[in-house]
C-alpha cells in the first residue's frame, strides 16, 4: 500500500498516537506523517503510508486553522490544557480593539514557539524539558501568515475570538493567541484548534478513523497517489526507453525529453523538483533540472522503485 491519507485527527491524540494506530489498521509499519499537530487540536494530519513517507519532503507547507482564542487568562501551554498562570476579567475589550491589534500579526512575523512544544533545545524537546519543571524558553524564529479573517466575536467576562488562520509551515497557533493577548494587555490562550488545511490536503475530504476503519472493512479505501499530493510539482513525461536509466539513478539530457514535454520552459523547471511519470502515467519519482556546462539535464533525486 503506497500513497498518502488525508486524516481528520481526533482530540487527545497525538501525532505519534495516529501512526500506531494506523499501522494497526493498516496492518502496515512504514506510516509517516506531515507537520506535527497538538494532541488537543483536531483537523487535517497528512499521512504517508509506504514508500510516500520519503515524499513527505516534497509536501507543501502551506497551512490553515480555525482557532478560538480567549482573553483574560493565560497558561502554560498556551492553550486550555496547561497549568492557568494568569486570569483577569477582561469584560472591557472590545472587537475594535482587536481589530486594531491583529495587522502586527499577520506578514512575516518573529515568534516564539510555546514552552511545551516538539521544538528541540540541546538535543531536548521543549515540552520534555518542560515537564521536567526545566522552563527553556525556545528561540525566536521567522514565520509567515498570511492571513486572518475573524469569523465571530464572543463578548463577556472572558471574551473570545475565533479566526481564520491561513500560514506558512512552523507557525504556531497557540504563540499567535498568547501573543494577541499581550499585545491588548488582557492576557490570551488558545481555546480551540482545527486546522482546515495543510499541504493541499482539505478538512472536508478527510478521513476519521472511524470512516477510514469502514472503508477497509468494505474494501474500498484507495490511497491519495502521488501526483495529487503534490499537486505544486510540475510533471515531466519520459519516455518507456528512458525508464531504466532513470531507475539506475542516471541523468537525463533535456533534450531527450523536450519533445514529450513541450509546454515545459526548463528555466523555469530548474527553480523547483518535478515529478516524473512514464509516459503511460507510471509514478517514477522526483527530479531536478539543472542547466550545466555541459549541458541542460534532469537529476533524479528519489526513484520511486
Amino acid at each position: 500500500m503506497q500513497g498518502f491519507l488525508n486524516l481528520n485527527k481526533p482530540s487527545g491524540f497525538t501525532s505519534h498516537d495516529c501512526v500506531a494506530k494506523l499501522r494497526k489498521l493498516l496492518r502496515l509499519k512504514r506510516i509517516g506523517h506531515g507537520g506535527t499537530l497538538d494532541p488537543a487540536a483536531t483537523g487535517v494530519l497528512p499521512m504517508a503510508l509506504g514508500k510516500a513517507t520519503r515524499l513527505l519532503q516534497y509536501l507543501s507547507h502551506e497551512k490553515a486553522y480555525r482557532a478560538r482564542i480567549r482573553f483574560g487568562m493565560t497558561t502554560s501551554t498556551d492553550d486550555l490544557e496547561g497549568e492557568i498562570l494568569t486570569q483577569s476579567a477582561a469584560a472591557g475589550l472590545t472587537l475594535v480593539q482587536v481589530q486594531q491589534a491583529l495587522p502586527q500579526f499577520v506578514g512575516k512575523i518573529d515568534q516564539i514557539p510555546p514552552s511545551y512544544s516538539a521544538i528541540q533545545v540541546g538535543g531536548k524537546r521543549l515540552y520534555e524539558l518542560a515537564r521536567a519543571g526545566q522552563l527553556v524558553e525556545a528561540p525566536l524564529r521567522q514565520v509567515e501568515v498570511q492571513q486572518i479573517e475573524i469569523l465571530d466575536w464572543h463578548p463577556g467576562e472572558f471574551p473570545e475570538l475565533e479566526v481564520e488562520i491561513t500560514c506558512g509551515g512552523g507557525t504556531y497557533i497557540r504563540s499567535i493567541a498568547r501573543d494577541l493577548g499581550a499585545a491588548l494587555e488582557t492576557g490570551g490562550t488558545l481555546a480551540g484548534l482545527v486546522r482546515t488545511q495543510s499541504s493541499g490536503f482539505q478538512l472536508a475530504e478527510s478521513l476519521t478513523l472511524e470512516a477510514l476503519a469502514e472503508q477497509l472493512e468494505a474494501n474500498c479505501f484507495a490511497p491519495i497517489p502521488p501526483t495529487a499530493a503534490l499537486p505544486h510539482l510540475p510533471i515531466v513525461k519520459i519516455s518507456e526507453a528512458l525508464t531504466l536509466r532513470w531507475r539506475q539513478g542516471q541523468r537525463l539530457c533535456w533534450p531527450d525529453l523536450a519533445e514529450a514535454n513541450p509546454q515545459i520552459d526548463f528555466e523555469q523547471l530548474c527553480q523547483t523538483p518535478c515529478q516524473v511519470e512514464r509516459s503511460d502515467g507510471e509514478y517514477l519519482g522526483i527530479g531536478q533540472a539543472a542547466s550545466l556546462e555541459t549541458g541542460k539535464i534532469l537529476i533524479p533525486k528519489l526513484v520511486w522503485d
